[in-house]
């Protein structure tokens, strides 16, 4: 669970996960300025880690996904708690990949039509459309979103893609995704309900205009190292 000033919707996030088939908790506080971390605890989360300094979006994961591979965790599941995604979805998504349909699932809102009943912005909608749209082309997929952030991996998965290597922002996603791509992984999806509200996390309109060129970039860039034309850092 990567957290940043998650307060307010950490108890309710924590108390719908399915812990017959969940074995582990992880908690990174990225230095919010609320009581997170101190909750977390209460809760009794097993393992509760507190940045000293903000790290950002892909930062606060690397710990995460670092963390869960330390301790032989063979499924991993990233929930934010914010409680935007439902906990609900965990075990089908776990049941995915445990019975070996996918080595990735992602929890996609706009499969259905969870995304607008849910409040997602308008704006936001007919971005992630046109994005996924021009990302699909680039990267030769068919996903229906590469934008949502309820996303389970085998640690063979994780094991195999250099996600260290990617950046501390937003755009740190879609660098996995392509990663998870480019290294011949296939991704599932499952419709997902979503939930707009003040105490969800959210970016403003600036930071995502800077991750949707940052999400094209991304793109170009799998196209082209396909292509042997360039080589990325963040790909093998």
């Amino acid at each position: 669970m990567p957290a940043y000033n998650a307060e307010q919707t950490l108890k309710k996030t924590y108390d719908e996960i399915p812990f017959d088939i969940v074995d582990n908790v992880i908690l990174v506080d990225d230095a919010s300025a609320d009581r997170t971390a101190a909750l977390a605890r209460e809760l009794e989360i097993q393992y509760v880690i507190r940045h000293d300094r903000n790290k950002g979006y892909g930062g606060n994961q690397k710990t995460c996904y670092n963390k869960a591979l330390e301790i032989g965790s063979d499924i991993i599941v990233m929930l934010h708690p914010d409680y935007q995604y439902t906990p609900l979805l965990i075990e089908p998504i776990c049941r995915m990949i445990a019975n070996g349909l996918y080595p990735v699932v992602i929890a996609s809102r706009i499969l259905g039509k969870g995304a607008l009943e849910g409040g997602m912005p308008r704006y936001k909608y007919v971005a992630n459309r046109g994005l996924t749209l021009v990302q699909n082309l680039l990267m030769g997929q068919k996903l229906s979103e590469y934008h949502t952030g309820y996303r389970a991996f085998t640690k063979e998965v994780l094991s195999a893609v250099d996600y260290n290597r990617n950046s501390d922002d937003f755009v740190f996603d879609n660098q996995m995704l392509a990663q998870i791509f480019y290294e011949g992984f296939r991704i599932g999806e499952i419709s997902c309900p979503t939930k707009y509200f003040a105490e969800a996390s959210s970016i403003n309109l600036r930071r995502s205009i800077r991750y949707g060129l940052g999400v094209l970039g991304v793109s170009f860039a799998y196209r082209l190292q396909k292509m042997k034309l360039f080589k990325f850092k963040i790909f093998k």
